[in-house]
């Protein structure tokens, strides 16, 4: 029987890379059939909407979605619809595996790291009270009154929500995760020290669960300034790491960069009955249609959606075929060449035709 499968291309590069992947995943000889549906700029453009009703109905009837890259404006316009998507159908779980392969430019070798991020919660919640609007001077009144504490009156507010239950949920997925997946140890990173009544909460709850796994899994914690020094001097005596929305945003891209890079860097969210699998990247909107980016980081998001499906087999050959084409460094995009401007480089397509070439 063929696996429904959602899929929205997305922005900017989105679609690209979206199909490279799909190829690549139709060539293990998966049946898949795909419910192709628009979120993003392009759904605005056609439907009014950034993510339409009917999309969110697919994820929720398939289960399982592969999306593109979607853009998100910094600083003005609209809210993320990667964020909007993980809360509407409550994937409060974020993982972000960083692991090297030969023929990748790094400075570090045998780096094979796990982020588990909180997703739902934190300042990444949207809770935001715009500077001069009379709702923000009310609320910094009431601050004032209630913690002695002086706020300029110019001050923007973003409120960051905390709560055991998503705390608890988020640390006993990364230690399910662990154990799933044969790991070690699982590090809680936080800032407990300064943020006593959010980060604490946090860290309280993560020491709770783990009592649970003690026996089976190591379980550390880690100061989340010192967790970025540490990775990067470090990355070695680390594995499973588990943090709130905002680090694991953070240190996602800090442990991309010890393996190369956001172009070979995949991603999921899960929640407790569906999973979106997605690249860590960005849109990239100045590359639109020039068949030029790495597909890699979305084509290993479709490796990683092949094992949530219990397709191992060909999750296996879809990533050694990915590998067998890093390793040889022939036929790869600009950014995988020892120099950007190499001539023997290969556009997005052509990267996804050596990559079927290799499967077996």
């Amino acid at each position: 029987m063929a696996h429904k499968v959602t899929l929205i291309p997305g922005d900017g590069i989105g679609p690209e890379v979206a199909r490279a992947a799909r190829r690549c995943i139709d060539a293990t000889g998966v049946k898949i059939t795909w419910d192709v549906v628009a979120a993003g700029q392009d759904a605005l453009e056609d439907f009014g909407e950034l993510l339409p009703k009917s999309t969110l109905e697919s994820i929720k009837n398939n289960k399982v979605a592969l999306k593109g890259p979607i853009i998100t404006p910094i600083g003005v316009g609209f809210r993320s619809v990667n964020v909007a998507i993980r809360h509407a159908l409550d994937l409060y779980a974020c993982v972000r595996p960083a692991k090297t392969y030969l023929g990748v430019k790094s400075p570090y070798k045998d780096i094979d790291l796990i982020i588990v991020r909180e997703n739902s919660e934190d300042l990444y919640a949207g809770i935001e009270f715009e500077e001069g609007k009379p709702e923000t001077k009310e609320l910094i009144a009431n601050i004032e009154k209630y913690t002695q504490k002086k706020i300029r009156q110019d001050s923007g507010i973003s409120i960051k929500p905390i709560s055991k239950y998503a705390s608890e949920r988020i640390v006993r997925f990364a230690f399910e995760y662990a154990i799933k997946n044969k790991r070690r140890k699982v590090t809680v990173v936080h800032k407990a020290n300064i943020m006593k009544f959010t980060d604490g909460l946090f860290l309280r709850a993560a020491r709770e669960v783990a009592a649970d796994y003690t026996d089976n899994i190591i379980f550390e914690e880690a100061i989340v300034d010192n967790m970025s020094m540490q990775l990067v001097q470090r990355p070695k005596d680390y594995d499973v790491l588990v943090l709130p929305n905002l680090y694991g945003d953070i240190l996602s891209d800090l442990c991309a960069g010890l393996v190369g890079g956001l172009g070979v860097a995949p991603g999921a969210n899960f929640g407790d009955d569906m999973a979106v699998f997605e690249a860590v990247h960005g849109s990239a909107p100045k590359y639109k249609g020039m068949n030029k980016v790495n597909p890699t980081a979305m084509i290993l998001s479709g490796m990683l959606m092949l094992r949530y499906l219990k397709e191992d087999d060909a999750a296996n050959r879809l990533e050694s075929a990915v590998k067998k084409v890093l390793t040889e460094g022939k036929s790869v995009t600009y950014d995988l060449k020892p120099h950007r401007d190499d001539p023997t480089s290969v556009g997005t397509q052509e990267m996804a035709d050596a990559i079927i070439a290799n499967l077996r």
